[in-house]
């Protein structure tokens, strides 16, 4: 299978490169390393790493020449980043999807698995949250990224491409390095690992569903292999835990004690996320197999080892 995977050489990206080596498909990825790493991408004949940007249309069909399926992850990501610049937030999670979407159908591929959020959901209504939960997001992020599903969705309905969105929960796992804008884990394995307080917006009791990015990357290439299958699917573990009980279970990963700060809570924050999966678990046969605690000893050690090198 000749494979696009645009933001490859990023946390969620390059894990699904490896994976798409391993089973013997040729990758090109797109990224243009505003937050991507080159020593991210795996040394193999099968791949080819473009410089550039899904901003500009004509770079976008070029690098999807041949393409058989693109997998869309490159992204402006955080609610708090799009919060503080909303124009480029659409910039590139809208226009961005667009000369994707635009490129796939042009070299005529047969799918688009598109890399979408459960922030499109806003503030809950129940849980565990169902595919057809109420979208009403609290961040221009989840605006944009709802956006990008039903551009993509538009383009399955109008020219059949297959499209399948898998709307991500907390990822989390190697290659995920720090930004303040990202997610828990990562800011608290660098907080505990430069011996700071681990700083908790609001009480803590808000709970998350977080997800392996070696599941994710599992789900992804399940969803390119689901051949007839298109549509909109939540991708987490299933399962939740409080922000309280993340702080511990990072502290028992790397094997150190500190203190733990309460600040106020930020803006365009939810409450509480535990995703139903069990639609992709029926569309495409994806199950989670890493565990928390087994996935966050492996984050830490590989923090230890490589982010901080």
């Amino acid at each position: 299978m000749i494979t696009l995977v645009t933001g490859g050489a990023g946390f969620i990206g390059s894990n699904l490169v490896k994976l798409l080596v391993e089973k013997g498909h040729s990758v090109v990825i797109l990224d243009n390393l505003s937050t991507g790493y080159s020593n991210n991408v795996p040394i193999s004949p099968r791949v080819k790493l473009v410089r550039g940007d899904i901003r500009d249309a004509a770079t976008v069909k070029s690098a999807a020449n041949g393409a058989q399926v693109i997998f869309h992850l490159a992204a402006s990501v955080g609610n708090q980043r799009s919060i503080n610049d909303p124009m480029t937030d659409s910039m590139v999670n809208i226009l961005g999807t667009l000369n994707v979407l635009e490129a796939a159908r042009s070299a005529g591929a047969r799918k688009v698995v598109y890399s979408s959020s459960a922030a499109i959901f806003g503030e809950l209504r129940y849980l565990p949250i169902k595919e057809d939960h109420p979208v009403e997001p609290d961040s221009f992020y989840g605006v944009s990224k709802l956006g990008g599903e039903k551009h993509s969705l538009c383009y399955h309905n109008i020219y059949n491409l297959e499209v399948i969105c898998l709307r991500y929960f907390n990822v989390y796992g190697v290659n995920q390095r720090y930004d303040a804008y990202g997610n828990v884990i990562p800011i608290f394995a660098r907080e505990l690992l430069t011996g700071q307080p681990l700083k908790i917006y609001g009480d803590g009791e808000q709970t998350r569903d977080f997800i392996n990015v070696l599941d994710v990357a599992r789900a992804n290439l399940q969803a390119a292999e689901a051949d007839g299958v298109s549509g909109a699917f939540n991708l987490g573990s299933g399962n939740s835990i409080t922000i309280n009980q993340l702080a511990v279970m990072m502290q028992e990963a790397a094997g150190t004690r500190v203190s733990v700060q309460h600040v106020p809570p930020r803006k365009g924050d939810v409450r509480h996320s535990r995703a139903d999966i069990s639609a992709v678990q029926s569309a495409v046969g994806f199950a989670p197999r890493v565990n928390l605690p087994e996935g966050l000893k492996e984050y830490v050690a590989w923090v230890q080892t490589e982010a901080f090198s």
